[in-house]
């Protein structure tokens, strides 16, 4: 009696709910809403659509800090996990002012002021505009179309010496050039926590670098480093200049070794992706297998070509 063939079960709303979002989470650099278009024509199902997309777009647009232009053009805001403040409302404090975000869409809708529980004290504000006045100049130099922000993610209540606060530098640039088949981003989150009693500054930052190149195939790099340091407790002004040294230290240093890498791909990864030769570094001759001596003792041994 002949088995009776398995059909294959019909996912489930919840699965292909899930495979969509896992598709959003993971494009490029910039491409979302290329793919996004692609996941809504193969779903077929606008609900469905919709769902996966409310809960994939928060979370791609943070984790790649997107820079937002402000409805008045006053500034931009970046969308991170520390900039949040509610739901789809974003802190950009170098001008004191809250956006509202479509995230589906990538745009702010509206402005509105920040309240003093939303901003830190004046004693705190002081360290952070000195730092953040710093970390302008640096990515200004070292990334054309980059965008940074200094947030107080503790501590942001403290009225003068004696407590520890705790800020985070943010660094996002982002190239898209899908015209010519490549997008890349660098994102560095820098966690600095200032400690007052022991008079010292602890550093720990992460860089994530992510490239694609499209153009007659699918190349992607993702690559990330972390890494710590640390300094004493100075004033706002020498703090931040010595601060801003430590990062462009750190992410000189990474971008360095990362070139020093590609230089020698050809040398070290491809060559050992590919089949190494013999150590007379000639091919075998599949052509001619007799003029090798073991293939001429074979076929002596097995009577061949008599």
């Amino acid at each position: 009696m002949a088995e009776e063939e398995t059909q294959p079960s019909e996912l489930s709303d919840k699965q292909k709910k899930e495979i969509a979002r896992w598709f959003l989470l993971n494009a490029p650099a910039g491409e979302i809403i290329y793919v996004a278009k692609d996941v809504k024509a193969i779903l077929k199902d606008d609900e469905l659509y919709n769902s996966a997309a409310l809960e994939a777009f928060p979370e791609y647009n943070k984790s790649h800090m997107i820079c937002l232009d402000l409805p008045d053009r006053s500034g931009e805001v970046i969308l991170t996990s520390f900039s949040e403040i509610h739901k789809n409302e974003y802190l950009d404090p170098r001008t004191a002012q809250v956006a509202v975000v479509d995230h589906i869409k990538q745009v702010c809708t509206e402005v509105r002021p920040a309240t003093d529980e939303e901003l830190p004290s004046p004693y705190i504000e002081e360290f952070r505009c000195a730092l953040d006045a710093e970390v302008i100049k640096y990515v200004s130099e070292a990334y054309p179309k980059g965008f940074s922000s200094v947030y107080c993610t503790s501590g942001k209540d403290v009225d003068g010496p004696g407590l520890d606060f705790q800020f985070v530098v943010v660094i996002s640039a982002a190239r898209h050039s899908p015209q010519n088949f490549c997008n890349g981003s660098w994102r560095s989150i820098w966690d600095i926590e200032f400690k007052d009693e022991e008079q010292t500054v602890e550093v720990k930052g992460k860089m994530q670098v992510g490239a694609h190149y499209f153009e007659e195939g699918n190349v992607q790099l993702d690559t990330q480093h972390e890494c710590k340091d640390s300094t004493i407790f100075q004033s706002p002004e020498d703090s931040a200049t010595t601060l801003t040294s430590i990062i462009r230290h750190h992410e000189t240093e990474y971008l360095a070794s990362l070139e020093a890498s590609y230089l020698n791909l050809s040398d070290t990864t491809f060559k050992d992706l590919r089949r190494k030769l013999p150590v007379t570094r000639t091919l075998f001759p599949w052509h001619n297998t007799l003029q090798i001596s073991l293939s001429k003792d074979l076929s002596k041994e097995l009577g061949v070509n008599k």
